[in-house]
């Protein structure tokens, strides 16, 4: 398993992002969460097989097609996706989009 934390800057909310985000992720078997951040970006963890994650990423170099995506900051991580829930901070559950699949 991998775990990466994607952070994207650019013309990334209200563009559909986080959606599109959590429906790429479902078809691809990838877990983690993804949300809006209070300076305008969209920040995720994506956890699964390397190949999936790695597509994920990828995703987000580029993002839905009226996304305009300026950067994109990945960090390798070792924890796992429950314990990133609790890093939601001030944001509230609102804008966090599970990606956790459902069995």
């Amino acid at each position: 398993m991998t775990r990466r934390r994607v952070v994207v800057a650019g013309r990334v909310q209200g563009v559909f992002f986080r959606d599109t985000t959590r429906r790429r992720a479902e078809a691809v078997g990838v877990a983690g969460w993804v949300r809006n951040t209070p300076d305008g970006m969209v920040e995720a963890v994506f956890e699964g097989e390397p190949a999936a994650v790695e597509e994920m990423v990828d995703f987000c170099r580029n993002g839905p097609g009226r996304a305009e995506v300026s950067s994109v900051e990945v960090t390798e991580e070792e924890e796992a996706v429950e314990e990133a829930e609790a890093e939601v901070g001030p944001l509230g559950d609102a804008d966090l989009v599970d990606l956790e699949l459902e069995d």
